[in-house]
């Protein structure tokens, strides 16, 4: 969580085809102290919390980040995480 894989140097950070077969490779050959699946507004969440107390953190999610459950419920993805 604390080095994104980033666009081309437009601050945007977004898995294309190529970013993600390198965040894929990445994520087999790092260790990390965390691993949350599930990039809804709990994932991040714990995720954040868990980057914040020093921690090598991974975030896995299938889609787009809260574009499950969390798009669903609330409507809008929690701002303060």
């Amino acid at each position: 969580m604390s080095d994104p894989i980033r666009g081309a140097g437009n601050g945007q950070t977004f898995l294309g085809p190529a970013q993600r077969a390198a965040a894929w490779e990445r994520l087999g050959s790092e260790q990390f102290d965390v691993v949350v699946i599930g990039g809804g507004v709990v994932g991040a969440g714990c995720a954040l919390d868990a980057a914040t107390r020093g921690l090598k953190v991974a975030l896995v999610e299938a889609r787009d980040f809260a574009s499950g459950t969390s798009s669903r419920s609330s409507k809008m993805f929690h701002g303060g995480l």
